[in-house]
């Protein structure tokens, strides 16, 4: 009976890492690529190809088995490191380009100011 309990909870705890990983894989995918490079990180399509393969595993596999484990770790590695650095560079936008609004398609109406 407290096997099946603990297992219970261990799925529960795997499905909600399973969500997390998608849901940084979804951050990664709408980063600009260009932000990756100059924040010193891997290239954005490695980073997909971890953080993808880190979801398929969390979701297919048990936890308690070896390659979920690694891809757990590469889900921390990118929330904590990749991520902030990324988000250091873009200003926290994602995919969008920042800017004044004054500023139009070719630079800023104000001359400049």
């Amino acid at each position: 009976m407290l096997i099946y309990g603990f297992q219970n909870v261990l799925s529960w705890v795997q499905l909600v890492l399973a969500v997390y990983a998608a849901a940084m894989l979804v951050d990664a995918a709408v980063r600009r690529e260009d932000a990756y490079r100059a924040a010193g990180k891997q290239t954005k399509g490695m980073w997909l190809i971890f953080l993808v393969l880190a979801t398929a595993l969390l979701f297919l596999l048990p936890l308690m088995s070896f390659l979920p484990i690694i891809g757990l770790i590469a889900v921390i590695v990118y929330t904590v490191d990749v991520r902030p650095a990324i988000k250091g560079i873009t200003g926290g936008r994602g995919p969008r380009r920042g800017g004044s609004s004054s500023d139009g398609p070719y630079g800023p109406f104000n001359g400049g100011r």
